[in-house]
């Protein structure tokens, strides 16, 4: 890949991010609350597992680099 194109994928990948974290409370749902996330908390312990969230973020950026490669 040209840095060119890397160049453009590193902008719409900050552009879709920095939209997200200026809109995100406003859209009805929100990475890192989905359901399938694990979430446990005990006494002064918490663990944090976003699993779902993990997956979702790969598949989209999977689709958006692949759209890149043809």
């Amino acid at each position: 890949m040209g840095v060119g194109r890397l160049l453009i994928v590193a902008g719409i990948l900050l552009l879709v991010a920095g939209i997200w974290i200026s809109m995100g409370w406003k859209l009805p749902f929100r990475l890192g609350r989905l359901p399938g996330d694990i979430y446990y908390h005990k006494g002064n312990t918490s663990v944090y597992f976003p699993i779902v969230t993990c997956v979702i973020l790969s598949v989209i950026l999977t689709l958006i680099v692949s759209l890149f490669r043809r």
